[in-house]
Formats: C-alpha cells, sequence, structure tokens
C-alpha cells in the first residue's frame, strides 16, 4: 500500500491522483484475492472429492491385499503341513522295512537255533547210545574199537 505523507502534496490534483493510484492498487489486491477466494472454493472441493476417492480405492486396495495374504498365509501352511505329514509317512515307510528286515532276521536266526539244537539233541541221543552199546559190549568182553 502506499502511504501520504506531509510533504508528498505538491497540490490537490497531486492528491487526487495519487488516492486514485491507491484505490486502483486496493482493487487489484481486493480482485487477486477474490479471484484466489474462487479458485480455492473451486478446487478445494474438487481437491476433497480426489481424496476421498483415493482413500476408498487405497482401503480396498488395503483389504484385498490383507486377504491375499491371509489366504496365501492359510495355503503356506497347509504345504507345510502336507510336507511334515509325507516326512512322517515316509519315516514310518522306512520303519516298517527295517521292521520287516528284523522279522526275517529274527526268523533265519531262530531257525538256525531250532536246527543247532535239534543236531545238538541227536548227537547228545547218538553220544548216549553209543555209550550204552560200549558198555554192553564191555561186559561181554569185547572192546569197541576192535569191531
Amino acid at each position: 500500500m502506499h502511504s501520504v505523507r506531509k510533504g508528498d502534496f505538491s497540490g490537490p490534483k497531486s492528491l487526487i491522483s495519487q488516492l486514485l493510484k491507491l484505490i486502483a492498487a486496493l482493487d487489484l489486491q481486493s480482485e487477486s484475492a477474490l479471484k484466489s477466494d474462487i479458485v480455492d472454493m473451486t478446487v478445494t472441493p474438487d481437491l476433497s472429492r480426489q481424496y476421498k476417492t483415493m482413500q476408498t480405492e487405497l482401503t480396498s486396495k488395503v483389504k484385498r491385499l490383507e486377504k491375499e495374504a491371509s489366504q496365501l498365509k492359510e495355503e503356506l501352511e497347509q504345504q507345510k503341513r502336507e510336507q511334515v505329514e509325507q516326512e512322517k509317512d515316509a519315516i514310518i515307510v522306512d520303519l516298517q522295512h527295517k521292521l520287516d528286515n528284523l522279522e526275517t532276521d529274527y526268523e533265519k536266526i531262530l531257525i538256525v537255533s531250532c536246527n543247532i539244537r535239534q543236531f545238538k539233541l541227536k548227537t547228545d541221543k547218538s553220544t548216549v547210545l553209543h555209550q550204552n552199546y560200549k558198555e554192553l559190549l564191555t561186559e561181554f568182553g569185547l572192546n569197541a574199537l576192535d569191531i
């Protein structure tokens, strides 16, 4: 703004001229401020609407991504459970195979043990029988080695 001072007057025409310039400057400032207010009034609702639209879109996107993340997490947990189950099944199959092998080995050991026992019983029986014959031969005065 222009200020009016005492020494600036050269006459009434000068004063009127300065006042007119001051009024023109004030008119320009108020017109500019009015235009700015009008622009603000028209831009603000548009920006507000855009902001609300973007906020709604982002909220929807966040919800969609959260749902997708939840589904992926469930899928991952399901895959982990299936993997653990497969590993346990593989361990069970391996242990069953080892158990079958142990059973077969135990059966072989049992058969060999029974065969040895039978052989020993036959040998013991044969030895007893042989001893009895030897004693009988000795009773008759015969030597078993001579026969």
